[in-house]
C-alpha cells in the first residue's frame, strides 16, 4: 500500500537520503491499523511476510508499534490461521532465484529414528537409522516443503522395514510433494554375532549398511550397500619374506593391513537379499574378515588364514566379483576396495563394476577417503 502526501515533512539521514519523520511514521501506522481492522486474513495473502499490515492483522504489534516479546500462549491456530501463513517455497516462478532449471535432487539428509528390521532368522531388531530423502523439482517451481519428506516417511516408521516399505514411502514422496522422481537412502549399523576361529569366544561384528530405493522416470531401483572389513596380506611381501628366511635364514614378516571393500548391489525385483546373505557372499570370497574376540590360538589361526589367502587389491575385487556374479538375486553391482597399506603411506585401491548402473566417469574427490574404517 502506498501513502502519498505532498506536505510530508522529511529528515536527512546519515547517508544523505530523505526519510519520513517520527510523526509521519506514527500517522502511517494509524492508517495501517485502520486498514487492517477492516479486512480479513485473506486480504493479506499477497503481502510480504515482513509487511507491517500483515503483522498488524495478526496482532503482532503492540499499540506503540513495538514487536511483542512475550510467547502468545493463548494463540489458537485454526485452519484459517494456517491458511494465511506465508509459504515462500511454494511461491510463483517469478520468485525463483538463479537459473530457472529443474533440480534432480532436493530434500533432507541425516534425519534419524529407530526402525525395525528382520534378520534372516525372522527375528526383529530395532536399529538407529539415518535417512536421506529427496525428490526432483521441476523448473517452474521455486521449492519444496522439506518437512513433508519427514512426515511422509514417518507414516511408515512403525513398519518392519523392507524394500517394499521403502517403495511405499517413495510413492508418498511423489504424491505429497507433487514430484516426478524420488529417492530414499537409509544408513544403519547391523550387528552379527561372530565366532572366533579356534576358541569358543563370540562377539558382535558391526556392518555399515545402506539401503537405497529410487524412483526415476517410472523405473524403480533397489540398491544394497555394505562395507566389508578384512585383512589383506601382500603376496609379494610374503614371497620376499620367505626368500629371506630360506636363503639367508633371516626372519622377516610380510606386511598386511586392514582393508575395506564397499560392495553395492542392485537387488532384482521380487528377490530378497538378507543382510546376512551379502555378508556371507563377501566372506566366502575373502575369508580374512577382521576378528572380534580372540585368544592366542585365534590370533595364530588368523595369521595362518592370512598366509593361506594373500591378495593384491586387484585379486580382492575379482574374488568379490566372482561370488556376486553367481547370485541370481543380484543385478548390476560395484566393488570398491581399499588396502590401507602398512608398507606405504598411501592406499592401494581398485574399482570393478558389472552393468551400467554403477559405472561413472568421475568420482567425488573424497570418494576413497570414506573407505577408511575408524572403528
Amino acid at each position: 500500500m502506498n501513502i502519498h502526501d505532498p506536505e510530508i515533512e522529511t529528515e536527512i539521514c546519515s547517508e544523505g537520503t530523505e526519510v519520513p519523520t517520527e510523526r509521519e511514521a506514527k500517522e502511517a501506522l494509524a492508517v495501517l491499523r485502520r486498514w487492517a481492522s477492516g479486512n480479513d486474513a485473506t486480504a493479506f495473502e499477497n503481502l510480504a511476510p515482513i509487511d507491517a499490515a500483515s503483522a498488524l492483522a495478526r496482532g503482532l504489534l503492540t499499540d506503540d508499534g513495538a514487536l511483542s516479546n512475550e510467547y502468545p500462549v493463548d494463540l489458537v491456530v485454526d485452519k484459517a490461521y494456517v491458511a494465511g501463513l506465508p509459504d515462500l517455497q511454494n511461491g510463483p516462478a517469478s520468485l525463483i532465484r538463479g537459473a530457472k532449471t529443474a533440480i534432480q535432487h532436493v530434500g533432507i539428509s541425516n534425519f534419524r529414528l529407530p526402525l525395525r528390521y528382520l534378520t534372516r532368522r525372522k527375528e526383529e531388531m530395532l536399529l538407529e537409522t539415518s535417512v536421506t530423502g529427496s525428490v526432483s523439482l521441476e523448473e517452474n517451481k521455486k521449492g519444496i516443503n522439506m518437512s513433508r519428506i519427514m512426515r511422509s516417511f514417518y507414516a511408515h516408521a512403525d513398519s518392519v522395514f523392507s524394500f517394499d516399505v521403502m517403495d511405499a514411502a517413495l510413492g508418498d514422496f511423489v504424491t505429497d510433494l507433487d514430484s516426478l522422481n524420488a529417492r530414499i537412502q537409509m544408513r544403519l549399523s547391523f550387528p552379527m554375532k561372530k565366532q572366533s576361529l579356534r576358541s569358543a569366544l563370540k562377539g558382535y561384528q558391526y556392518y555399515d549398511i545402506a539401503l537405497e530405493s529410487a524412483y526415476r522416470n517410472g523405473v524403480k531401483t533397489r540398491i544394497f550397500h555394505l562395507d566389508y572389513l578384512y585383512s589383506s596380506t601382500c603376496p609379494c611381501s610374503l614371497e620376499l619374506s620367505e626368500h629371506a628366511r630360506l636363503t639367508r635364514r633371516q626372519l622377516a614378516t610380510p606386511h598386511s593391513q586392514r582393508s575395506v571393500a564397499r560392495v553395492s548391489v542392485e537387488v532384482r525385483s521380487g528377490e530378497t537379499l538378507w543382510f546376512e546373505d551379502l555378508v556371507d557372499l563377501c566372506n566366502r570370497a575373502v575369508p580374512t574378515e577382521t576378528q572380534v574376540m580372540v585368544k592366542r590360538e585365534d590370533e595364530q589361526a588368523f595369521a595362518e588364514l592370512n598366509a593361506a589367502n594373500p591378495i593384491f587389491v586387484e585379486d580382492a575385487v575379482r574374488l568379490f566379483y566372482q561370488n556376486l556374479a553367481s547370485d541370481v538375486r543380484i543385478g548390476d553391482f560395484r566393488v570398491v576396495a581399499s588396502h590401507q597399506e602398512s608398507l606405504h603411506s598411501h592406499d592401494a585401491i581398485s574399482v570393478l563394476c558389472r552393468g551400467p548402473l554403477f559405472e561413472q566417469s568421475s568420482y567425488d574427490p573424497r570418494f576413497f577417503e570414506t573407505l577408511i574404517h575408524r572403528g
